[in-house]
């Protein structure tokens, strides 16, 4: 029999790490009329961005900010997240980003290519981008995540419904790109086990929720909503109170 010395010690399991800092944008340029609270101006961006660069921190997407973390490397990388796939992002989003050197994921919604944003009863109709406009942004070094096929609540989908707004999207984006398509978005932040289950199933290494309740792990990462009126002393808040109010996250370093 092997001595205690020749065998190997039994694989500890990864200690919950702390919550990484995730910021979601969405609509980025006029916001006269904004029910949501949805859109932040180009200017309000500009400054929000050197707010964090002033502050050693720099934007990257969240498929960056993982991987760093896993290399021990995540310290002064905030994850930047724009949901929706609106055209502005091309115009008055991309510019501001090389700008203060950061990237972005950019989650798009593969079955509403060139539509509009028709789940909002309220407020304007805002244009979404085209296949083109979602290669041009991957060129540019944008990661490209799925939203769903067509931003439903997962959570009343039936079977065949949430088997084609995980995996399907996902089928559909990587065949755009040419490239893997990891990082997922739950519309509306809703979310449940079976939700969870479904995109962690259709090969997806990460997704983001909003406030993910009792709910852990890499596929329901919490978020902080980005908007115009956060100025420096509220995303400086807003910082502080992410990490002290959300828990560790288990399954990351």
């Amino acid at each position: 029999m092997p001595s205690s010395v020749d065998s190997p010690a039994p694989a500890r399991p990864l200690a919950p790490g702390p919550v990484p800092w995730i910021a979601m944008y969405h609509s980025v340029g006029d916001r006269s009329d904004d029910p949501y609270r949805v859109t932040v101006t180009p200017d309000r961006l500009e400054a929000q961005l050197r707010w964090l660069r002033r502050r050693g921190l720099r934007g990257v997407s969240v498929a960056e900010l993982l991987a760093a973390r896993v290399r021990g490397a995540g310290r002064g990388l905030v994850g930047l997240t724009f949901d929706d796939g609106y055209a502005d992002f091309l115009g008055n989003a991309l510019p501001v980003l090389r700008r203060w050197e950061c990237t972005a994921t950019l989650f798009v919604l593969p079955g509403r290519f060139g539509g509009d944003n028709a789940w909002d009863p309220l407020g304007p109709r805002k244009p979404l981008l085209t296949a083109d406009g979602i290669r041009r942004a991957a060129a540019a070094g944008v990661e490209i995540g799925s939203h769903g096929l067509t931003h439903v609540d997962l959570t009343r989908a039936d079977d065949a419904l949430l088997e084609a707004e995980t995996a399907g999207s996902r089928a559909v984006l990587e065949e755009l790109t040419g490239a893997p398509v990891t990082g997922f978005c739950y519309p509306y932040g809703t979310v449940d086990r079976r939700a969870v289950e479904a995109v962690r199933a259709a090969g997806y290494r990460y997704a983001c929720a909003i406030d993910p309740g009792e709910l852990n792990g890499p596929h329901v990462l919490p978020r902080v909503h980005i908007g115009q009126n956060d100025t420096a002393v509220r995303l400086f808040l807003k910082r502080r109170l992410h990490r002290l109010r959300r828990r560790p996250v288990e399954g990351l370093r």
